[in-house]
């Protein structure tokens, strides 16, 4: 008993030192990690055509991180500790996970608006070979498919419409989908609008690329398929084990969460587990 709040008061006393010494750093640390995330959803959400209030989107954010941290610990009362643990882990996780989300649909935005050029830009070169200029090759491409791309095609048009000039309406275009083949793209266009050429041939010479970059990724995950299973069991591993022990004999693991060592230990392990998932997810994704 003794041991137990002698482990209590020296961590509380080693929390308290560390937010006194360095209050100000921690509240400045926060406070640009939160505008910081902040803005990144905002960007991430006018990427995909999307528009947002911010005030909206902050309040957004602090109901799904500090609302349900408060929540949490209102459940877990009267464990304080307990409490302020799980509070926490919900609150920094309910921070992150709208970021992360809506940079896993952007991905999948990219991945389509790529997938898609290859039928896109056939009916640009057919286009072209036709003797229709750049513009009317792109009203081709919204009157015969939809989805992302077309999406992107339509604004590059409103824009020109607009009055900006088709480079630059494609340099914004190559800004909001950061991927190869659309750079390749918008730097192929605008260069031949300058110095002339032949641009079905090179429609054609960049959907053949994309094929075959497509090919590639398509290899690798096959051969990174065994990989990302075993990171993912593993990962899961340590929680499935805890719930068993729960299930089966709850007085096993119960020290994990009732006293300070334990709790300890149970937020080292998860810090462990997540460092793991993280480095694990970076050795099997291999970009092409």
């Amino acid at each position: 008993m003794f041991y137990d709040y002698f482990v209590i008061i020296a961590f509380g006393a080693c929390i308290f030192m560390l937010s006194y010494l360095w209050s100000d750093k921690i509240i400045q640390y926060f406070t640009e990690k939160s505008e910081e995330t902040r803005q990144e959803v905002i960007n991430l959400l006018d990427r995909m055509l999307v528009s947002a209030d911010k005030n909206r989107i902050a309040a957004i954010l602090i109901l799904s991180s500090a609302g349900l941290g408060v929540v949490t610990f209102l459940i877990l009362w009267p464990q304080i500790i307990l409490g302020l643990l799980m509070g926490s882990i919900v609150t920094i996780l309910g921070w992150r996970i709208p970021k992360m989300f809506l940079q896993h649909l952007w991905e999948k935005r990219c991945s389509r608006v790529v997938n898609q050029m290859v039928d896109g830009l056939t009916i640009m070169a057919n286009g072209v070979k036709a003797g229709l200029s750049i513009t009317q090759s792109m009203e081709r491409v919204l009157a015969n498919m939809s989805g992302p791309f077309a999406q992107e095609i339509n604004l590059v048009l409103n824009k020109v419409r607009l009055g900006m000039t088709i480079e630059d309406a494609l340099i914004e275009f190559g800004e909001r989908i950061p991927r190869p083949d659309v750079q390749m793209f918008v730097s192929t266009v605008n260069i031949l609008k300058e110095t002339g050429g032949n641009l079905a041939e090179t429609f054609e010479t960049i959907v053949s690329t994309i094929r075959e970059r497509q090919k590639i990724e398509k290899k690798i995950e096959a051969l990174t398929a065994q990989g990302v299973m075993q990171g993912i069991i593993i990962t899961l591993v340590p929680f499935i084990i805890l719930i068993l022990f729960l299930l089966v004999d709850a007085s096993f693991v119960t020290p994990l969460f009732t006293t300070p060592i334990g709790l300890i230990s149970l937020a080292l392990m998860l810090t462990m587990q997540i460092i793991g998932g993280i480095v694990m997810k970076k050795i099997v994704t291999i970009k092409v």
